[in-house]
């Protein structure tokens, strides 16, 4: 059984500035630009047309690599992933986050986080695909499209600052 004093006693000691040095590369890229280009993430809605189609090639190849390395099944991705916006929204967060997540100069810490962050977005993914119902109907259903209508009184409202309190 330890006491106080022998807890107080208790010293490891370092090895010059190593303690140091080995920290700073740990959580080196954490605090610097990273050094290899991995890439531009597009808004969909500002891309190209030649970026859309490369971007949907890419997401395409990776998103059956995906399926694949991680046995996902059609009630979380199902087959027609690609015509849904909200699950290829999410499957590209996906991808551009696995690919961030081996950058050159990551200490090992990047595909940590992918994973823990992981079981989050395949649970989105879930609820994405539950909600278009495609599974159920072991084929596509075209998801309807919401526009949010113009109000006139949206115009007069925005104008003023809607703040409580004085």
């Amino acid at each position: 059984m330890s006491t106080q004093a022998d807890d107080a006693d208790f010293e490891v000691g370092r090895v010059a500035d190593l303690d140091d040095d080995l920290t700073a590369e740990l959580f080196r890229s954490s605090f610097q630009p990273s050094l290899r280009n991995i890439g531009v993430t597009h808004r969909w809605r500002d891309m190209s047309s030649q970026q859309a189609e490369a971007a949907w090639q890419s997401l395409y190849e990776w998103v059956r690599w995906f399926v694949g390395a991680y046995q996902l099944t059609t009630s979380v991705v199902p087959d027609c992933w690609w015509r849904h916006s909200e699950i290829v929204a999410e499957l590209y967060s996906l991808q551009r986050a696995e690919l961030a997540s081996f950058t050159s100069d990551d200490s090992g810490f990047g595909p940590l986080a992918f994973h823990e962050r992981l079981p989050h977005a395949v649970e989105r993914l879930r609820t994405h695909t539950r909600t278009a119902g495609c599974v159920g109907l072991q084929s596509h259903k075209e998801p309807l499209l919401r526009v949010v209508p113009l109000d006139v009184d949206f115009e007069t409202w925005k104008s003023g600052t809607h703040q409580t309190g004085g």
